[in-house]
């Protein structure tokens, strides 16, 4: 091999100038170029809109398929500040969405990521042809247009207007996506979750890409992770032996709080989903924790009134899993997940606190309803007997 094969020096090193980094990687930022890479650049958009309505400040978000292939997001909030001097209520428009991650919140108990990534709105305008912004703020209306990334157009000032909020429009880059299909009923199952997951939040989903088969949902869930098990069940729930057992509790050992809702089918399936910060996970110390309280609760019980011999061992979390269906979900200050993907929990304390917890309020609600904490009993006693 020649000496200038071997050769590598600074003339080989390729630098990417602005966005042309995230175009050319975006599945980096956003996943994929496929449908799911498309979904995740709505959740980017959505992510401001929800936190505006959970900090109190909006009342309801309202995401549109349009028939031009657009997505729009919008809220009825004060509007976004229009740039930075206008306080300490987020970074100015342009900068919410040209600058990579600007406005991202700190993570903590209060702040929603919807997406897997967070990487913020400025990611989604670089991976659009086009982009529109419009604030409603102070009585006047303004709007601003970008493509791939950068402002083509002044931010401008065009009227008046009686009520306030943003308004994000976005066009994927089908240089860059293909197809740019978005599925709505994907769509519907995430922000369905949040809204489960978050009390006092709405989110209204309308696909117009069909104007002969327009379709349109309202999502809002005042009973939180009990309305969630009660979807879970769907035709289940009539057969249930036992009601929802649903409770919140706040524990400073473990910097947070946590929502969780469970009961007992007449059928053999387990349906136990958990979440941290509202983010989907497949495991972790809280999931660990419900375990560990179901487990001790359950056992206990069983032995004080009988149903268990001397010689029968304490249950294991497999067997009293036949039949329940469970959300566990927590929200913490300082969330520690493993992983790039935050798939999985990892807080230590949470495992105790959340054990506990559910120790605590299911053992004393076998205590004030035998009749029905018998049935859950012995639907796990036999099951366990049968296996």
């Amino acid at each position: 091999m020649s000496e200038e094969n071997t050769r590598y020096d600074a003339s080989h090193i390729q630098v990417l100038q602005g966005w042309e980094a995230v175009r050319k990687r975006p599945g980096m930022y956003v996943g994929s170029t496929s449908e799911r890479g498309l979904r995740q650049m709505v959740f980017e958009v959505a992510d401001r809109a929800v936190n505006e309505v959970l900090a109190g400040r909006a009342a309801s978000v309202d995401i549109t398929l349009t028939p031009d292939g657009s997505v729009c997001v919008a809220d009825d909030g004060p509007g976004g500040p229009l740039d930075e001097t206008e306080g300490a209520s987020g970074p100015g428009l342009e900068a919410l969405l040209t600058h990579m991650q600007a406005g991202v919140g700190a993570g903590d108990r209060h702040d929603v990521t919807i997406g897997f990534c967070g990487v913020g709105p400025a990611v989604v305008n670089a991976l659009s042809s086009r982009m529109t912004a419009e604030v409603r703020r102070k009585g006047a209306r303004w709007v601003q247009e970008y493509a791939r990334g950068v402002a083509a157009t002044p931010l401008t000032e065009v009227g008046t207007v009686t009520g306030s909020g943003t308004t994000i429009a976005f066009w994927p880059d089908a240089d860059i996506f293909g197809a740019t299909e978005f599925s709505f009923d994907a769509l519907e199952e995430r922000f369905r979750e949040l809204a489960f997951l978050n009390q006092g939040l709405e989110i209204s989903l309308t696909d117009l890409r069909r104007p002969d088969e327009p379709r349109s949902v309202r999502l809002s869930f005042p009973g939180g992770t009990r309305d969630f098990v009660d979807f879970l069940d769907d035709h289940t729930a009539a057969s249930a032996p036992m009601d929802t057992i649903a409770f919140e509790r706040e524990d400073p050992r473990m910097g947070g709080v946590m929502e969780v809702a469970f009961r007992w089918c007449n059928c053999p399936d387990e349906r136990v989903q958990s979440f941290a910060n509202s983010r989907p996970t497949i495991g972790g110390t809280h999931a660990m924790g419900f375990r560990d309280g179901m487990t001790a609760a359950i056992t206990a019980y069983a032995r004080e009134q009988g149903l268990l011999t001397p010689t029968d061992p304490d249950f294991s979390a497999d067997r009293i899993g036949a039949g329940l269906t469970a959300v566990v979900s927590v929200k913490l200050d300082r969330p520690e997940f493993e992983g790039s993907t935050r798939g999985v929990l990892g807080n230590s304390e949470v495992r105790d606190c959340v054990g506990q917890a559910v120790q605590d309020h299911l053992g004393r609600w076998l205590k004030e309803d035998p009749d029905r904490a018998a049935a859950v009993i012995d639907q796990i006693v036999q099951g366990a007997r049968r296996n």
